[in-house]
């Protein structure tokens, strides 16, 4: 309430009067409707979706593991949490110069390839009996890092043919990808039993999701010929 009272008081409206669009019922469901008919606002969402998904399955099940099963004390398993966050937020710096330099899509369907290897390879590993923290803490990381390239290029690309209705279109997707969270984090818990293994293959399994989302939907986006700078 407080953050509605600030903006209400100190957060002017700059859109031009006659710029702005009719706000009522019925235009936001109409394009809610609009969006849903969108087979690439879709996919791009859920390449998104399917990305935040697999951090909320780290996020539901991380404290139990690392601190019930390799016996971390919570202030350590609060460094351990806090190492994916800060590759997830670092790499994420870099997204708009990639995406200048090579394309959004392609940095969004490369980023997504190298997130997917990763996430494989830590459930390989986890398959064939390594279960070490280290290898763990370091493949999320990297798992995560890519993610963080992923995630908000993939919003901007589900904004940038929807600048009329950017409001709408970004309050569905965010709404969908916190839905897709929600229902990993159920699924989750079906299968956790304190060891990493559910959370790995679950993870590595929306990765495979958001790979071949990007593939689909991006393909031919990343392979047309970049203008030159």
């Amino acid at each position: 309430m407080l953050a509605f009272a600030l903006i209400l008081v100190f957060l002017p409206e700059t859109r031009l009067h006659h710029q702005r669009l009719e706000a009522n019922v019925r235009s936001v469901l109409r394009g809610f409707g609009h969006l849903l008919a969108d087979p690439r606002f879709l996919g791009l969402t859920f390449i998104g979706g399917f990305g935040m998904a697999s951090f909320f399955a780290f996020l539901a099940s991380s404290s139990f593991i690392y601190i019930g099963h390799y016996g971390l004390t919570p202030t350590q398993y609060s460094f351990g949490f806090s190492i994916n966050a800060f590759g997830f937020i670092g790499a994420s710096q870099f997204a708009a110069t990639l995406g200048r330099r090579f394309g959004l899509s392609r940095v969004v369907m490369t980023a997504a390839a190298i997130y997917t290897f990763f996430a494989l390879l830590l459930l390989g590993v986890t398959l064939a009996g390594v279960d070490s923290l280290a290898v763990l803490i370091a493949l999320l990381f990297m798992s995560f890092a890519f993610l963080g390239l992923v995630i908000p290029t993939t919003m901007v690309l589900t904004l940038e043919e929807h600048g009329p209705i950017a409001g709408i279109a970004s309050s569905l997707a965010g709404t969908l990808q916190m839905v897709a969270g929600g229902a990993v984090i159920a699924l989750a818990s079906l299968f956790f039993d304190g060891h990493p293994l559910p959370m790995v293959a679950i993870i590595a399994a929306c990765a495979c999701c958001a790979l071949c989302l990007s593939l689909v939907t991006l393909r031919r986006d990343a392979l047309a010929p970049q203008p030159a700078e």
